[in-house]
């Protein structure tokens, strides 16, 4: 026996035995089994009862199996500190415009960040009436049971109140026929209590119970007004005890006026860190530092948008089980992304064996798919990300009524709020105030809903310079299961009509300068590469340094360093030995530019002077140097679609390698036609 079922036990028995004292002390037919006090016997009677009922406990919600786990894990071993809000700070914005401008500066995050938290635990020990409220896989239930096993140790947990805690489910009700009475009476029965009906009437009464009511948007709508006023009965009736429920945010908020409504917080990144570290902490993960390499990962810029899903306990679960299978991300986050949705969809509420409510019978789970891609296209369309109720209640409408397909009679009203509570995949921030629970689920249903119309040129001619559609276009590259050809090909093609429509001859030529001077020969760089280097070189030289950078990092840094103001011929010397060893140049320029530095003084500090050297050198024309603000930004722009290819691509399924080549030939360079 662990010291901690140890203390369990005696905590339990410790509260169970004065109560049974009491009732002692209250005469009737108990005296008739025990005699007029508790004897070694019944000590040890109830000794052992209460040792069954804190196994039967924590082997029913001690432990973790989710999403398809072939073994159970111990709830200890993962539990991260759960955070939760009194006020999450939805309701400080006056208007649907205030919302999206708060979002758009807070690093795609809904929850404000400067919204402050309690930890779950401190404020349940606080607050003898709490209403726990959150999204599907936030936690909500694993606080509870977490709550249930600290005060299971007694004054050892961090539950200070000397209660036996009983958690039950309330999806097990139904309305009229709940008596939560009977229930905790089953459970006492169950681990051999003696006269478990008497226990639970005489400890309901002295307040000793804890009680665990989870998952009351778990029960069927139609059942659940019913089930809230018996609960709120028995809590008036039993007013002394301790009260926890948990419910989906959005299904009854207010409903308990005795009780404490909190919202469990998103994972901030302590608390993603902590529960990596929590998930791989075998002796086997410790030494492959698996927990580091795995947080190294969603650290990556490219892994930005999965990293949101991270933020909630289900899906950081998810992404924690395909680190373990791959030890990496697929590049490819179109495959993230939709397991996530189908967890939410359906997964989720089949492995808690949930009830749906009727009216998700005919409207299956592509239908509802395609539905949210349409919410979700429509919302990226109009550049926003939070709805009113018409904004999506309407659309609802307009998909029941335009497929033949769909059942009919179904209430939009009704299906957004089975959605919204159920699902989660939308969630209710405000008043008449609707988003999707991520960012990136609603990238990834606007990037099949792109696909499903065919709508790749149109896209890439609206929106591919805009970075919020950034993820959207890597994402159709990933979902392009016949290749990403077409995607491509319209993306290049709206580059080159965007380059030859800017007024200045500057920025092109630039790029004719870059191809003139690089080399084509295979080396350590692609001639693509190339041509971005001799730009970031050009750039470096004139007031345009910040893009410089975003080009070639180090080589702008070196190169700065070489001209700055107590600059010294030999720093520049040897960036252009390397370069020369790096095959990236045409071999005239850094000839002549070594040769000129090889004979200068070692001592000269006049950077001018050196700088000259280098545009002659390179031979950069002199309009370059002159390059204004204006093309500057159109640079930056052809720039960035640039990268984006680049990133689609790599994140395609299938691309031919003969259209890839022929872009990648063509790119950072001017068309010969």
């Amino acid at each position: 026996m662990t010291v901690w079922q140890t203390l369990a036990i005696a905590a339990v028995s410790g509260i169970a035995v004065p109560v049974f004292q009491s009732i002692l002390e209250g005469g009737g037919k108990v005296l008739d089994r025990f005699g007029k006090g508790i004897n070694e016997q019944t000590r040890q009677l109830i000794f052992s009862a209460s040792e069954q009922y804190t196994t039967n406990f924590t082997e029913r919600h001690g432990t973790l199996k989710v999403l398809g786990m072939r073994e159970p894990i111990e709830l200890e071993a993962v539990y991260t500190t759960v955070q939760v809000l009194q006020d999450d700070g939805s309701q400080q914005f006056d208007s649907l415009a205030d919302q999206e401008a708060n979002f758009r500066q807070s690093n795609r995050r809904f929850t404000p960040s400067d919204v402050p938290t309690q930890a779950g635990l401190a404020i349940a020990d606080t607050q003898p009436y709490l209403l726990v409220l959150g999204g599907p896989g936030s936690g909500k239930s694993t606080l509870l049971k977490r709550v249930g096993l600290e005060a299971l140790q007694g004054k050892k947990g961090e539950f200070d109140h000397g209660c036996i805690p009983v958690f039950i489910e309330l999806k097990r009700f139904n309305a009229g026929e709940l008596s939560l009475e009977a229930f905790i009476g089953r459970e006492f029965e169950i681990s051999g209590f003696p006269e478990p009906e008497n226990f639970t009437a005489k400890a309901l009464e002295q307040g000793k119970f804890l009680l665990l009511l989870d998952g009351l948007d778990e029960v069927p709508s139609e059942q659940i007004h019913g089930i809230m006023e018996e609960i709120q009965d028995f809590v008036d009736r039993y007013a002394q005890n301790r009260f926890m429920i948990s419910c989906r945010t959005g299904a009854i908020r207010g409903s308990f006026p005795r009780f404490i409504d909190v919202v469990i917080a998103d994972f901030d990144d302590a608390q993603i860190e902590q529960f990596i570290s929590n998930w791989f902490s075998s002796a086997s993960d410790q030494e492959a530092e698996t927990a580091e390499r795995c947080w190294a990962e969603l650290q990556k810029s490219q892994n930005a948008a999965a990293k949101e899903l991270a933020h909630t306990p289900l899906l950081l679960t998810f992404l924690c089980r395909v680190f373990d299978r791959s030890q990496k991300f697929p590049t490819n986050r179109s495959v993230l992304y939709r397991k996530a949705l189908r967890i939410l969809l359906e997964e989720w509420a089949s492995e808690k064996r949930i009830q749906l409510d009727e009216i998700y019978q005919g409207l299956h789970t592509e239908a509802e798919e395609i539905l949210l891609s349409e919410i979700a296209y429509q919302g990226f369309q109009a550049n926003h990300f939070f709805f009113s109720k018409r904004e999506l209640v309407d659309p609802i409408k307009t998909f029941l009524t335009d497929n033949l397909n769909a059942p009919q009679g179904l209430d939009g009203e009704s299906i957004l709020n089975a959605i919204v509570v159920q699902q989660g995949i939308i969630v209710q921030r405000a008043e008449d105030v609707y988003s999707f629970s991520h960012l990136s689920l609603q990238e990834y249903l606007t990037a099949q809903y792109i696909i499903d119309n065919h709508l790749m040129t149109e896209v890439s001619q609206e929106h591919l310079s805009d970075p919020a559609w950034q993820e959207v276009f890597v994402l159709i590259a990933g979902l392009m299961r016949g290749g990403a050809d077409d995607l491509l090909l319209a993306m290049e093609q709206r580059t080159l009509t965007l380059l030859n429509q800017t007024v200045s001859e500057i920025p092109r030529s630039l790029l004719q300068w870059a191809s003139d001077i690089t080399t084509e020969q295979a080396g350590k760089y692609e001639p693509t590469a190339k041509r971005a280097i001799a730009i970031a070189l050009a750039l470096a030289l004139t007031p345009a340094q910040s893009l410089a950078r975003a080009l070639a990092p180090t080589l702008t840094k070196i190169l700065i360093k070489a001209l700055n103001s107590e600059a010294s011929p030999q720093g520049l010397l040897e960036l252009a030995q390397k370069l020369q060893n790096l095959e990236i140049f045409t071999p005239e320029p850094l000839q002549m530019l070594i040769a000129q530095l090889e004979k200068l003084d070692a001592e000269a500090t006049d950077a001018a002077k050196l700088k000259q050297r280098c545009l002659q050198a390179f031979q950069i024309p002199a309009a370059v140097l002159e390059i204004s603000d204006r093309d500057v930004q159109h640079l930056r722009t052809y720039l960035y679609n640039n990268q984006l290819m680049v990133r689609c691509k790599q994140a395609a399924v299938k691309v031919s390698p003969q259209t890839w080549a022929e872009i990648e030939s063509r790119m950072l360079r001017l068309s010969s036609g």
